[in-house]
C-alpha cells in the first residue's frame, strides 16, 4: 500500500497546475442529461480525518514573516517600519500581512469556523519554522486541524435548492451529502484601518486625501468656501467630492489635495485577495491528493450571513447591523442594508457594538501592532527570522512607527464613515463575502470512467487505492 502523505509530498507542483479541472460530480451523485444520463448507486462517501485535516492546515499559518524592507528612503527620510498586521506568516499572500480571511467549513458533520490561533498556540503547533509538513505523521495533521475548528452548527448549512439560492448546476450538484465545502469570509475591517494607516504614513506631498464619492462636495463654512477657491486657482483639479475632515486638512499641508483616493476606488483595499490565493491553494491540493475540486458561486452573503428571507436559522447567525436611515436619499449598495458586523464572541469586526467607537476600533489596530503580543510588541517571535537575534531587535528599534498626525488622520476618516452612514466601512460590507466557495470530494469514478478521458482524472482514478487501501 502506498502511504498517502509520501504521495502527497512527492506529487509535482507542476503536474498539480496543469492536472488543475473542475471536477463536480461528488460519490453518490446522479446526473440527469439526456443521453448522458448517469445514476449513481453508490453511498456518499465524505472526507476522512486525515484528508479533512490536510485541506484544513493548508490554510494556516506557516511560520515566521521575512520582514526585508527599507527603514530609510533615498530621498526623503525614514521609511515606515512596521506596515504589518501580522509577523507570522500564512500559506496565501495577503496586503500588509493582514490576513483577513476566515474559511467556514461545511460538512456531514456539521458547520464550522477555521479559528486564528494566538501565535504562540500556532507556534506550537507548527514545531519548527517553517512548519515542515513533509515531516508531519497522520496525528500532526489531526492534531493541528482539531485546534481551529469551532462547530458553529450542528448541521450542514443549506439552502433550498432554487435560485437566488443556488444558481443552474449548482442547484443538482453543489453542497451535496458527503461533500466537504470551503466558504471565505473576509474581515475587512482590520485591513481597511490599517491601510489608512499606512497610507497616511507616505512622505509630505505624497499623503492623498480621502473623498466621499457618494457625497457632492458643498462648502459649509467661510473656511470651507476658501478652501473650495483655493482648490479652483491652485489644484490640478477643483474637490468634486466631499473631502473626509474638510479642507483643514488641505490647508494644514499634512495631504495633498491632487492625490484624491474616492473610498468607493479602494473600496476592500484589496482585503479581498488573500481568499483567492488561498481557494486557488485548495484546489491545487485537491488535485494532488485525488479528490474533486470545484470552485463556484455561493449562496448571497445575506443568506449565508443570517438566512435572509430562506427558512428561519439557515444562516451562520451573524449580527446584522441595521443602517442609519437619516438620508434623504439612500446611498448606493450596500451602505442601505444590514452590515454583517459578527458573531458575538466569537467573530468579530472591529465596529460598534464590538468596540465603543471608531477612536478604539483605531487603537485596537495599533494594539495589535505594537502590544506585548503584536506583530512589533513580540521581540522574541519577531527576531527567530533573523540569523542573529540582534538584528531583529535593532529593526524593532529603528523601525518607524505612526507619526501623531497619521493616526488622527485615520481617526478622522473612519469616524466621518461612521457618522455619515452609521456602519463600518461604508463602501464594503465589515464581513464580506467574495461571492464563491469550493467543493471538495470524491469523485463518482463510475460516471467520469464512463463518458470522459481517462487523462483527464488519473491522478482521481488512483486516490481510493492510495488513501484507502
Amino acid at each position: 500500500m502506498t502511504d498517502p502523505l509520501e504521495s502527497l509530498s512527492g506529487y509535482p507542483l507542476l503536474s498539480a497546475i496543469a492536472g488543475r479541472r473542475t471536477r463536480r460530480v461528488a460519490r453518490g451523485t446522479s446526473i440527469n442529461a439526456g443521453s448522458l444520463s448517469y445514476q449513481s448507486h453508490n453511498q456518499p462517501h465524505p472526507l476522512d480525518p486525515l484528508e479533512e485535516a490536510i485541506l484544513i492546515v493548508s490554510t494556516s499559518l506557516t511560520g515566521i514573516t521575512t520582514h526585508d524592507g527599507p527603514l530609510d528612503s533615498t530621498s526623503y527620510g525614514r521609511e515606515l517600519g512596521t506596515p504589518f498586521l501580522n509577523i507570522l506568516a500564512r500559506s496565501g499572500s495577503s496586503p500588509d500581512n493582514s490576513q483577513p480571511t476566515h474559511y467556514i467549513m461545511v460538512n456531514d458533520t456539521g458547520t464550522w469556523l477555521l479559528k486564528r490561533l494566538s501565535t504562540r498556540e500556532s507556534l506550537a503547533l507548527m514545531k519548527d519554522l517553517p512548519a515542515r509538513w513533509t515531516d508531519w505523521a497522520e496525528a500532526d495533521w489531526i492534531a493541528a486541524a482539531n485546534a481551529v475548528k469551532h462547530r458553529l452548527r450542528p448541521d450542514r448549512l443549506d439552502f433550498p435548492r432554487a435560485f437566488p439560492y443556488y444558481l443552474g448546476w449548482n442547484k443538482q450538484l453543489s453542497n451535496r451529502p458527503g461533500t466537504t465545502m470551503f466558504l471565505p469570509l473576509v474581515d475587512t475591517t482590520r485591513m481597511y484601518i490599517n491601510a489608512l494607516l499606512n497610507i497616511s504614513s507616505e512622505p509630505n506631498h505624497e499623503r492623498p486625501l480621502f473623498l466621499d464619492d457618494w457625497r457632492t462636495f458643498h462648502p459649509q463654512n467661510l473656511m470651507d468656501w476658501m478652501g473650495w477657491l483655493l482648490s479652483r486657482l491652485h489644484l490640478a483639479a477643483p474637490i468634486p467630492f466631499h473631502p473626509i475632515g474638510g479642507v483643514k486638512w488641505i490647508r494644514s499641508g499634512f495631504i495633498n489635495p491632487n492625490i484624491p483616493i474616492p473610498l468607493g476606488l479602494v473600496r476592500t483595499f484589496l482585503s479581498d485577495h488573500e481568499s483567492f490565493f488561498l481557494t486557488q491553494n485548495l484546489m491545487l491540493l485537491a488535485q494532488a491528493m485525488g479528490l474533486g475540486g470545484w470552485i463556484h458561486v455561493c449562496p448571497p452573503g445575506s443568506y449565508v450571513f443570517d438566512g435572509g428571507g430562506g427558512k428561519a436559522g439557515t444562516g451562520l447567525g451573524f449580527r446584522m447591523q441595521k443602517p442609519a436611515k437619516r438620508w434623504g436619499r439612500w446611498p448606493p449598495l450596500p451602505a442601505n442594508q444590514p452590515n454583517p458586523v459578527g458573531i458575538d464572541g466569537v467573530l468579530e469586526a472591529l465596529t460598534p457594538p464590538y468596540v465603543a467607537s471608531m477612536d478604539e476600533a483605531v487603537d485596537k489596530v495599533l494594539e495589535q501592532k505594537y502590544s506585548a503580543d503584536g506583530a512589533y510588541g513580540d521581540t522574541a517571535t519577531f527576531a527567530k527570522s533573523y540569523r542573529r537575534p540582534p538584528d531583529g531587535a535593532a529593526f524593532l528599534k529603528e523601525g518607524e512607527h505612526y507619526s501623531a498626525q497619521a493616526i488622527a488622520y485615520t481617526k478622522t476618516v473612519c469616524n466621518y464613515i461612521w457618522d455619515t452612514y452609521g456602519r463600518f466601512p461604508a463602501h464594503v460590507d465589515a464581513f464580506y463575502q467574495p461571492g464563491t466557495w469550493l467543493q471538495v470530494c470524491h469523485l463518482e469514478m463510475e460516471y467520469y470512467e464512463k463518458y470522459f478521458e481517462p487523462g483527464l482524472y488519473q491522478q482521481q482514478a488512483r486516490h481510493e487505492s492510495v488513501w484507502h487501501g
